[in-house]
Parts: structure tokens; C-alpha cells; sequence
């Protein structure tokens, strides 16, 4: 059985009491993660992170919005549709693209849009790996022989880029945005995938999404590790029919003390 580990976003920012949108739970899910990889690397095959990496001026941040008086949304307000169509929220750049991004997640029933606080700022500390879990990649790759693969996703400021494989909107004109092909085919080489990292109502739910709708030859190798991974404080309700999908297609949900075991 060949094994592979795909890790979402398990980055300063996430990861650390001091990052700009902390998880809680996140420091004690990337000790588990990082044991995982020490006590099991003979069998850990392949190992995929992702980098949540942004602009300042980026869709989901305070500083692309405004309202009528020049405000800035705070961090955590919920922006849409009809408060765009109203003037209450204005974006102060690439507004049709902003506008029909807004309205196109609504349509697709997608996650609301929400602003967040500045993060991941690509070229930042926020926007690299938790030591703890780089040094363990750095071991398994020294015992190995075998580099881990870094994906970066995010970088498109005019969309959300939650789960890896696609942004929330992708736009025909930017190839980062559209369906990572590459990566599902590489994925797709081993026998079992485990999916962990941060946070579960988020990146790690929308990833899995992705699976689900679009690489079904995917779903009956994935693991969801359960205790590496956590919930952005008051939002994991969002992501509930995503891991209720799973269970019904058969996705198998184990903690990380029964992982090889």
C-alpha cells in the first residue's frame, strides 16, 4: 500500500497564538500531524502541503471594501449580494469582477463571502509552515529521500481560494484559479490519501468538496484524520453538510492514534 498525505495550510497565521487568524486547536492538531510523520515516515510515501498565500488587496480583506463614508469592514462581517446591489459595502477595485464574484457565490450556493483579517501575506511569517511541522517534513524528506511538494493557492486577489484544487470563482483568463488537474492526477498514484490540517470549517472542507465533485476516482482512497484539524472559532456549522456528504459516500473518518494502526 502506497500513502500519501495531503496537509492544507498548517501556516503561522493558522497555526500559532500569534497569527492574524488563529485556530484554536491548531497547535495541538499539528503536534499529531507532526508525530504522524516522525513515527510513521517508512510509511508515508508522498507528502503534499498547501500555502494559503495573499495580496494586502485581496477580495476577503478589509482594504478592497469600503462603504458610502470610506469605512473599511471589519475582520469577520459578512458581505452580500444584496448589501453590494444596496451601496452598503463598495469595492474600491475591479467592482464588475467583484460584484459577480459576490453574486456567483450565492448562486452556487457557496460559503458566504466573509472578510478576514490580513493573513498569510505572501513573503510573510504568517505565510510559512508551524516550525514544529517543518521539521518534521525535513526529517521524513532526509529519511526518505523524497522532497515534500508545496502548493501554493490564493494569490488571485479577486476570489476566494479555500479548498486547493480550484478557486471558489474561477476565472477562464487565470490558470491558478481553475481545477488543479495536476494535482488530482498526482494524488490519484497512491492507494490511500489522509487530508488534514487547517481549518476544518474552511480550506480543509472546501478540499474536500473539491474531491467530492470533482475527482471521484479520489473518494474511496481518502481519510479524513479527524483530531488534525480544527474549527475558525463559531464556524464550523458551515461546513457540516461537506463532511455529512462524505460519510454518506463512504469517506472514511479516522484519529490519528489509528492511522497505521
Amino acid at each position: 500500500m502506497r500513502n500519501a498525505f495531503l496537509i492544507i495550510d498548517t501556516q503561522f497565521d493558522f497555526c500559532h497564538p500569534q497569527g492574524a487568524l488563529f485556530v484554536p486547536g491548531a497547535e495541538q492538531d499539528v503536534e499529531r500531524m507532526s508525530a504522524l510523520i516522525r513515527n510513521h515516515a517508512d510509511q508515508i510515501d508522498h507528502i503534499v502541503v498547501t500555502l494559503d498565500t495573499h495580496q494586502v488587496l485581496d477580495i476577503a480583506h478589509p482594504l478592497f471594501w469600503h462603504d458610502a463614508s470610506g469605512n473599511h469592514p471589519a475582520p469577520f462581517t459578512r458581505i452580500s449580494g444584496e448589501e453590494v446591489d444596496a451601496g452598503r459595502w463598495i469595492p474600491r477595485f475591479s467592482p464588475e469582477k467583484a460584484i459577480h464574484y459576490i453574486h456567483k457565490l450565492e448562486a452556487d450556493g457557496q460559503f458566504a463571502h466573509f472578510i478576514w483579517p490580513e493573513h498569510c501575506l505572501i513573503g510573510s511569517r504568517g505565510a510559512a509552515l508551524h516550525d514544529t511541522l517543518l521539521d518534521a517534513l525535513k526529517d521524513w524528506s532526509r529519511k526518505r529521500d523524497l522532497d515534500y511538494v508545496a502548493v501554493q493557492k490564493g494569490l488571485y486577489p479577486l476570489s476566494e481560494h479555500f479548498g486547493i484544487f480550484r478557486a471558489q470563482v474561477p476565472d477562464a483568463n487565470v490558470p491558478e484559479t481553475q481545477l488543479n488537474t495536476a494535482l488530482i492526477t498526482d494524488l490519484a498514484r497512491f492507494d490511500t490519501v489522509y487530508l488534514m490540517g487547517e481549518a476544518k470549517s474552511h480550506c480543509v472542507a472546501n478540499s474536500l468538496k473539491q474531491l467530492l465533485d470533482f475527482a471521484p476516482e479520489l473518494v474511496s482512497k481518502l481519510v479524513i484524520v479527524t483530531d488534525c484539524m480544527s474549527d475558525v472559532t463559531g464556524l464550523g456549522y458551515l461546513a457540516n453538510p461537506i463532511y455529512a456528504e462524505a460519510q454518506s459516500r463512504n469517506v472514511r473518518f479516522l484519529k490519528a492514534d489509528a492511522v497505521f494502526n
